[in-house]
């Protein structure tokens, strides 16, 4: 059987990622793509294209109404659902197989079996897989859920049954914290997966999260492709992923290995799958370190490059021959892993990890320079003029390097960073960074808690090194672009900005000029910027008209939302007290809920929001007076 014409029910880079090798292969493509995806890269790159309509997930890529649809108009003999959105859904591969097109993925019953938290856990009993104390019932009411709490203990995990991504997880420390965190994952679950069955696992508080990579043929063959190690991570979502990890050696890597692989073989697994485990340090020196089963992912994950790297194999192309009934290309014998990779993923959102929608105005990606040019693989779907909407994840991209060793491969990383250049909104590019050159990270000792653990000081980091940026931005940003000469007026200009809340005074005089070049700015409007001075991002903007007192005190009565998104709960009432860090609204963006805080003690003056309504970035939600 021959794949001739396939659709990628998906978008974004692991679209253009699929049809990529799809038309190395000689096999055309059908891009989907909803509204607000119309000018997408992959919408240009695939043979032809076909309109979903809507701008929400829920109303495009998630139909199965319509993508079955485009698949039947565009002459599409095949499916890749890629990651995320429908990808481990088996109904709905169940409907792509009964259209009569290939499924490239596992079978709909293996997804059934495996892709549900709760049922993979069951499995893992049977197979005698280790696993943490938890509860996976049918009994789903929350009482039931709350006793179970008290047999497990605390701390423990909430999760979603049915999901992945770190939505609908939550880390309970104690009972009071409970009834809260059950409730609210269970709202975040419905509305990504639809479906708020729940599962509750005792946390470990400082594990590492390592996966294998496995995959199976239809002919009975199941092979592991080493290990991948994604601790680094923010919101229950990982952000560095590595192989091979820092903590497995050989002995550990087989052991996981056949775990992983047994596990798919029972469930009559086909395709590329990922078996995640949580890792505990070594209870003491010669000891073989737990693991402990977390869940497994039905699908190609985000991270696969890191294992395409040191494999140097093409994933998606083994998932388009085993679908088509070719046997595995290679068996465990035959795989040879070479060098380190490390892969970090590139968001739409700040250092505090709040995402934020918006236009890419400027847009350079880093060349592979130095070091003898090393790999470097850059998978995303970016453009100068993108739009960022609040309908999809923050995640832009992906860079990835591979190198001999694991020093070299975060240096290379690290430094193709600091060369990139994207401006117009908020990214986490120097955070990433940072993290990477972190001594903990560096010296292979970073857990789950690590970015907990650090972001403060990784913050107030990089606080400093835009402060010391100051002087030099706001010359790039006043003066004309292109020119690196001094001042035409010989009489000195007081130039007074804000950034981050703070207010600098930076006179220009005559025979003021920078670089040409080392600065690049973008206008963001008539008097405010984005700058980046050599590795260094800052948002500028001009207040040197404003009184002085009234630059740093704007906003301090006020609740703003800091992104485009949707109300989905307002917790203030108008005369009632509130304490600093009571949540006062929650909102829902980039498939995410964020709970917006008081920022200090008051009493609120007023609402201008209600539940279910949509709000736009630095939109007025309560407004207090002080306590």
């Amino acid at each position: 059987m021959r794949i001739r014409r396939l659709l990628v029910a998906n978008r974004g880079e692991i679209a253009r990622r699929i049809i990529r090798t799809a038309h190395r292969l000689g096999i055309e493509t059908v891009a989907v793509y909803s509204a607000a995806d119309a000018d997408a890269l992959h919408v240009r790159e695939a043979t032809v294209a076909s309109a979903l309509g809507g701008h929400a997930s829920a109303d495009s890529y998630l139909r199965f109404d319509k993508l079955l649809s485009a698949a039947r108009s565009c002459g599409a003999d095949a499916l890749h659902p890629g990651y995320g959105f429908l990808s481990e859904n088996a109904e709905f591969a169940q409907a792509v197989e009964d259209a009569g097109l290939t499924w490239i993925g596992p079978p709909a019953e293996a997804i059934r079996n495996l892709g549900n938290k709760s049922r993979v856990k069951q499995l893992a009993h049977a197979r005698g897989i280790p696993c943490l104390p938890g509860y996976e019932g049918e009994d789903q009411s929350e009482e039931r859920l709350l006793a179970a709490a008290q047999d497990i203990g605390f701390p423990l995990m909430v999760k979603a049954a049915a999901g992945g991504g770190g939505r609908g997880m939550r880390l309970v420390a104690d009972a009071a914290q409970l009834q809260s965190a059950l409730r609210s994952a269970r709202s975040e679950a419905q509305a990504a997966f639809g479906s708020g069955e729940l599962l509750l696992e005792r946390a470990l508080l400082q594990p590492r999260h390592v996966e294998v990579q496995v995959f199976a043929d239809m002919h009975g063959h199941c092979i592991h492709l080493g290990e991948r190690d994604c601790s680094v991570q923010r919101r229950h979502q990982k952000l560095i992923e590595e192989t091979p990890s820092p903590a497995v050696d050989p002995p550990l890597r087989q052991a996981m290995g056949e775990c992983a692989v047994d596990l798919a073989r029972s469930a009559g697994y086909v395709g590329a799958g990922t078996v995640e485990f949580l890792l505990e340090a070594a209870p003491e020196s010669g000891q073989a370190a737990n693991f402990y089963l977390m869940e497994m992912n039905t699908r190609l994950q985000v991270e696969h490059p890191v294992t395409e790297m040191v494999t140097g194999l093409d994933l998606v192309e083994w998932q388009l021959r085993v679908a088509s009934g070719e046997r595995l290309p290679c068996l465990q014998d035959d795989l040879h892993f070479r060098g380190h990779a490390i892969e970090v993923r590139l968001c739409a959102e700040d250092e505090h990890f709040t995402p934020h929608a918006g236009t890419v105005r400027h847009f350079v990606p880093p060349r592979a320079s130095g070091h003898g040019g090393a790999p470097l693989r850059f998978d995303h779907a970016i453009f100068p003029g993108l739009e960022v909407t609040p309908h999809y994840d923050s995640m832009l991209g992906k860079l990835v390097v591979h190198a001999p060793t694991r020093a070299e491969a975060i240096a290379r990383l690290a430094s193709a960073l600091d060369r990139l250049q994207i401006l117009g909104l908020p990214t986490n590019r120097r955070l990433l960074a940072a993290c990477l050159r972190h001594p903990v990270f560096a010296n292979g000792q970073a857990l789950i808690p690590f970015l907990s653990e650090q972001a403060e000081s990784l913050r107030h980091q990089l606080e400093q090194e835009e402060f010391g940026a100051v002087a030099e931005a706001a010359f790039s940003a006043v003066l004309p672009q292109g020119s690196g000469g001094p001042l035409a007026s010989p009489f000195p200009r007081p130039l007074r900005v804000l950034h981050r809340g703070g207010v600098f005074d930076v006179p220009l005089c005559e025979g003021d000029g920078i670089a040409p070049g080392h600065a690049q700015v973008i206008a963001l409007d008539e008097s405010s910027w984005h700058v980046q001075v050599g590795a260094v991002d800052l948002f500028l903007r001009d207040a040197s008209f404003d009184p002085p007192a009234s630059a740093q005190a704007a906003g301090g009565d006020e609740l703003r939302v800091p992104f485009n998104g949707k109300v989905i709960a307002v917790h203030a009432q108008p005369g009632a007290g509130v304490k600093k860090g009571d949540t006062l609204v929650v909102v829902e963006s980039m498939k995410l809920e964020h709970a917006l805080a008081a920022p200090r003690d008051g009493t609120v003056r007023s609402l201008h929001v209600q539940a279910g309504q949509q709000v736009a970035s630095a939109q007025v939600l309560v407004t207090f007076e002080a306590a």
